[in-house]
């Protein structure tokens, strides 16, 4: 743990580019810097929170505590924002946030943030597209859970992870199998059933977690056709 300079970040959020430089060491001095390993916690459903927590580097997962079980809502890369409609809109976290890779958060007193937020309009739009950015991306994620087949959905984000979280068609995958299942609605015996199914049909080429697209076009069609 350690205060973070704001000032002199160089993974700044797009919203902290309109910060003026006293603005940037006020919120320097109401930060604190917290490096965690993979399986951490970095904050936990029903606990308070006082802190907006930006994600600096790393990779995380949102999970929601069930009537039987924690279900995944979506998996998050650095860099982004977390907890803000649960620590603005109320005091009390209502999911959790684990880390999925080593990873580093920046802690920011909420008081701060709100006083950026009622200060500054342009940093205060900043936040509100990137809020209306995630709400859109949970709809259509919502959509694919409910209307497509497993195949669809298993191929629609091996795209997204190869694309948007890895930047390359080769990738070590970082959620486990029961992860895996769980993001995509399923079970760990279907979700090795269809990647096996890829890996045969020539889609992929897949050892333990190490996964290679080899036919992103095909990949697509399963995708959009559900």
């Amino acid at each position: 743990m350690e205060l973070h300079k704001c000032i002199d970040c160089k993974v700044r959020s797009e919203a902290t580019g309109f910060l003026s430089n006293i603005e940037l060491n006020d919120l320097g001095e109401n930060c604190v810097e917290v490096h965690f390993e993979k399986g951490e916690t970095i904050f936990k459903q029903n606990a308070l929170s006082s802190n907006i927590i930006y994600l600096k580097e790393g990779l995380v997962k949102l999970t929601l505590k069930g009537p039987h079980r924690d279900q995944i809502l979506k998996i998050v890369k650095a860099t982004a924002y977390l907890g803000i409609p649960t620590t603005v809109g109320d005091k009390i976290n209502h999911y959790s946030a684990v880390a999925i890779d080593p990873s580093v958060a920046c802690f920011i007193d909420l008081n701060i943030f709100r006083k950026l937020i009622h200060k500054n309009g342009k940093f205060a739009y900043e936040i509100v597209l990137e809020l209306c950015k995630n709400e859109l991306q949970q709809f259509h994620r919502c959509i694919n859970l409910t209307q497509k087949m497993l195949n669809g959905r298993l191929a629609f984000n091996l795209l997204n992870f190869s694309r948007n979280f890895y930047k390359s068609s080769s990738f070590k995958l970082s959620l486990n199998r029961n992860d895996l299942a769980d993001l995509l609605g399923t079970t760990r015996e279907s979700v090795s059933r269809v990647l096996s199914d890829f890996s045969r049909e020539g889609l992929i080429e897949m050892e333990g977690k190490n996964i290679k697209i080899l036919d992103e076009e095909k990949l697509e069609m399963i995708s959009k056709a559900g």
